[in-house]
C-alpha cells in the first residue's frame, strides 16, 4: 500500500490497515514532509502526533512532479495493491499519474481518493478540511446548547470518521477484486461519512419536514440523558435509551411515582419532560460523591459513566484490561504510550510493529527492493526526485 496522503483522513486509513498487516510505504515530498510531523505538541523537537499516525509505515521521499519521481511511483504502483491519495482533483492527472496511467501500470490496483468534496461537482476543486465537513454535514448545527453558537469538535472528528470509511472502502474494493480480478477507484468525500453518522435526519426531513435542533447534552429521543455534577465536583453521564433502564434510574433516585406518569411510557415523551427528570436525577447525584453514585448505578444496573479526560483514561480499569492505551518502544523517545490497534481479532491480531519513522528513512531500502541500483538512486537524487 502506498500512502501519498497528508492531514489526516487518508494517512489514518493507511495506519489502520497497516496495524493489521498491510505493508504501507509512506511517500512524502523530499522538501515538504507530511505536516502532521509538526502538528501539535512536540518533545525535544520530535512531533508526537506523527509517532502514532506514522506507525507501521516505511517512509520514502519522491517528488511526483519530476519525471524520475513519476516513473518511480509508477514502478511502485505496479507492485502495490492500494494507493491512497488526497490531492485536489486533477493534481495526479497534472503529473500524468491519474487512474488511466496507474491502471495501465497495475490493472489490479485500488486507488483511494480522499478529498473534502469528492472528485466532481461544483465544490470539487475547493480546498477543504474536516472542519468544513463538520460544518456542512449538519454536525455543528446539532452540537452545543440551544442558545449558544454551533460547536465544532476540538479534534479531527471528520478526518477520523472518514479514515474508518476509507479503510472499509478499500477492503470492499479488494474483496471485489477477488471476484473480478480488476482494481477500481474509491471516491471518498469527507462531507459524506460525516453525514452518514448523523442518523436518519435526511429521511426525517424528507418525510416530515423535521429539522433536529441543538439540545445540548439532552436527547430529543429519551430522558433522562445528560451530564450531572456530583458532590465532590466530578461529572457523570447518564443514558436511558432503554425504557427498563429509565425505570431503574427513577427508582434508584427515589422518584418511582414518575414512572406511573402516562408520558413516561416512551422516550420521546420523556424527553418532553426533561426538566422534571433532570431535576430528579441531578438532585440525587449532586448529594453524593462520584464513587458512591457510580456504585449505586452499577448495582441498579443503570447506565452511567464518569466524564473522563486522558489522565483518567490512563487509569481506568476497563481500558487497562483491554490494553487500549499500550506501550511501544520508540528509538527517539524510549517507551511511548499510544492507542492500541482498533479491535481484537482472535486468529489474526493486529500489532504496532514500530512507531512513526524519520522523513525518508527507508527510501534507499525500498528502492533497492524495487530493483533500482545505486546509480539509478543517485541519478534520482541528482534530479531532485528524492
Amino acid at each position: 500500500m502506498l500512502d501519498l496522503a497528508t492531514l489526516f483522513a487518508g494517512p489514518l486509513a493507511a495506519t489502520m490497515l497497516g496495524d493489521f498487516g498491510a505493508e504501507v510505504i509512506k511517500v512524502e515530498h523530499p522538501l515538504r514532509p507530511d505536516p502532521s510531523r509538526g502538528h501539535g505538541p512536540a518533545k525535544d523537537g520530535i512531533g508526537l502526533w506523527w509517532k502514532t499516525l506514522g506507525r507501521n509505515k516505511r517512509t520514502v521521499t519522491l517528488d511526483l512532479s519530476r519525471p524520475g519521481g513519476r516513473d518511480t511511483l509508477l514502478r511502485l504502483a505496479a507492485t502495490a495493491d492500494v494507493v491512497i491519495e488526497n490531492f485536489r482533483p486533477g493534481t495526479l492527472e497534472k503529473w500524468d499519474l491519474g487512474w488511466p496511467e496507474l491502471s495501465v501500470a497495475n490493472p489490479r490496483l485500488v486507488l483511494a481518493r480522499v478529498t473534502a468534496f469528492g472528485q466532481f461537482g461544483p465544490y470539487a476543486h475547493r480546498p477543504g478540511f474536516g472542519t468544513l465537513a463538520e460544518a456542512m454535514s449538519g454536525f455543528a448545527a446539532l452540537t452545543g446548547e440551544p442558545e449558544a453558537p454551533p460547536t465544532l469538535p476540538p479534534f479531527g472528528l471528520a478526518d477520523s470518521v472518514t479514515a474508518l470509511a476509507t479503510a472499509y472502502a478499500v477492503l470492499t474494493a479488494l474483496a471485489a477484486r477477488q471476484r473480478t480480478g480488476a482494481g477500481q477507484v474509491v471516491d471518498m468525500a469527507i462531507i459524506e461519512p460525516m453525514l452518514a453518522v448523523l442518523g436518519p435526519q435526511p429521511t426525517w426531513y424528507d418525510q416530515l419536514g423535521y429539522v433536529q435542533e441543538r439540545t445540548g447534552n439532552r436527547s430529543a429521543n429519551n430522558a433522562p440523558r445528560n451530564t450531572y455534577r456530583t458532590l465532590d465536583g466530578s461529572w457523570v453521564a447518564v443514558s436511558t435509551s432503554a425504557q427498563s433502564v429509565a425505570e431503574r434510574v427513577l427508582r434508584l433516585v427515589g422518584r418511582p411515582e414518575l414512572i406511573e406518569e402516562p408520558w413516561f411510557a416512551t422516550g420521546v415523551q420523556r424527553a418532553a419532560h426533561a426538566d422534571e427528570l433532570d431535576e430528579a436525577v441531578g438532585n440525587w447525584i449532586a448529594a453524593r460523591p462520584r464513587d458512591e453514585v457510580l456504585a449505586a448505578f452499577e448495582k441498579a444496573e443503570a447506565a452511567i459513566a464518569p466524564v473522563q479526560d486522558v489522565r483518567d483514561v490512563f487509569e481506568d480499569p476497563q481500558y487497562l484490561a483491554l490494553d487500549t492505551v499500550t506501550t511501544v518502544a520508540d528509538p527517539d523517545l524510549g517507551p511511548l504510550r499510544m492507542q492500541n490497534v482498533l479491535f481484537r481479532l482472535s486468529a489474526t491480531p493486529g500489532a504496532i510493529r514500530w512507531t512513526g519513522r524519520g522523513h525518508g528513512a527507508d527510501t534507499d531500502a525500498v528502492l533497492t527492493e524495487l530493483g533500482l541500483g545505486p546509480a539509478e538512486i543517485g541519478a534520482l537524487r541528482e534530479e531532485g526526485a528524492l
